[in-house]
């Protein structure tokens, strides 16, 4: 009798089979190979190995409610020689008719929701950051359910992240560091990734 091969779990390229008790949203493309190994591609999530204790296997973990072990990003920054200095702020600016919701994660822990329509969104988002490289995704849903509103490359919905400070009832943003903006030409959901350096 052959011995039965046993198919492996992976998220975002890591193996994933001790994990349990978790589920994960807005996954962009899940694939089954011939082998049976599943392969999820979800965009906000990073996986890390958990310190195992000496009478167990080490297990994975994904920090949707990262524990300040478990926050540090994937790259690997560098030893932080002190706290950041800069203070960092996300800034919405919207023109009617993009019919996008985004979705702000950064080092994998989600932030807020930007919903079309709503007022400017003026946030300090320094406390989810770490000095060095940190990982900001947008998620961009697209909601057309009654119809789009508008076709132009002209109606937007956008995003920028950066160095700044706020004064009285004003904030300036001196240094944009990451932008993402989406227009009401666009249909698809769109995922996408940029690295901040934080100081």
């Amino acid at each position: 009798m052959l011995p039965m091969l046993l198919a492996a779990t992976f998220l975002n390229g890591v193996n994933i089979d001790g994990l349990r008790t978790q589920s994960f949203e807005k996954c962009k493309t899940v694939k089954i190979d011939d082998r049976g190994d599943v392969y999820l591609d979800c965009p906000g999530y990073e996986v890390q190995a958990a310190p195992a204790p000496a009478h167990a296997p080490a297990a994975a973990v994904v920090p949707s409610a990262p524990t300040p072990a478990v926050a540090q990003s994937s790259l690997a920054p560098l030893p932080a020689s002190g706290p950041i200095s800069k203070h960092y702020w996300m800034v919405s600016e919207e023109s009617p008719g993009a019919q996008y919701d985004l979705d702000i994660f950064v080092n994998s822990k989600w932030v807020r929701r930007v919903k079309a329509g709503e007022p400017q969104i003026v946030l300090e988002v320094t406390r989810y950051l770490s000095p060095g490289p940190n990982k900001v995704l947008f998620a961009a849903t697209k909601h057309v359910e009654a119809g789009r509103k508008s076709v132009s490359p002209l109606s937007f919905l956008k995003i920028t992240v950066g160095e700044g400070e706020a004064g009285g009832n004003t904030v300036m943003i001196d240094n944009p560091l990451v932008e993402c903006k989406r227009t009401a030409a666009e249909t698809d959901n769109v995922n996408e990734e940029f690295t901040l350096q934080a100081r």
